[in-house]
């Protein structure tokens, strides 16, 4: 079974990269954009932001939430039904230990037990379908 995601696996953005399916194919593999010089963090532009005052993107930042943040999370609330803005509120309001152990919690497979990527409508190990908490961002 998943040993579920770290602290270290939050991004910037907020995005959960145990999630990602960068993170969990064998080919091209990317171990986070917190690790340093994979092509995920090379590339990314919030990590580099000199706006940002700590960690992730917050209501610190000068222009939360940014256009590129905004436009981010616009395609992931649209494409795979969670939200990089509200990962970010979360973890600013629960606190980011409690953010990881909600996701932990919500974005498990219910029959395998391993951690279901956001990309896919279905579990990569055992193709079971992504439940409605997985798709619609819920209070846990």
């Amino acid at each position: 079974m998943n040993s579920g995601t770290k602290l270290s696996d939050i991004a910037p953005c907020g995005m959960n990269c145990r999630l990602c399916i960068g993170y969990v194919r064998d080919k091209n593999k990317c171990d986070g954009c917190l690790t340093p010089d994979t092509k995920c963090s090379r590339q990314c532009t919030l990590r580099f932001c000199t706006e940002r005052m700590g960690k992730y993107c917050d209501h610190n930042c000068v222009s939360f939430p940014c256009q590129r943040l905004t436009n981010l999370d616009k395609r992931y609330r649209t494409k795979y039904g969670m939200s990089m803005i509200e990962n970010l509120e979360q973890i600013e309001m629960l606190g980011i230990r409690q953010f990881v152990r909600n996701e932990n919690a919500r974005w498990v497979c219910p029959v395998c037990g391993e951690l279901i990527c956001v990309h896919r409508p279905v579990c990569l190990k055992c193709g079971t379908k992504r439940n409605a908490e997985q798709i619609t961002k819920t209070d846990a």
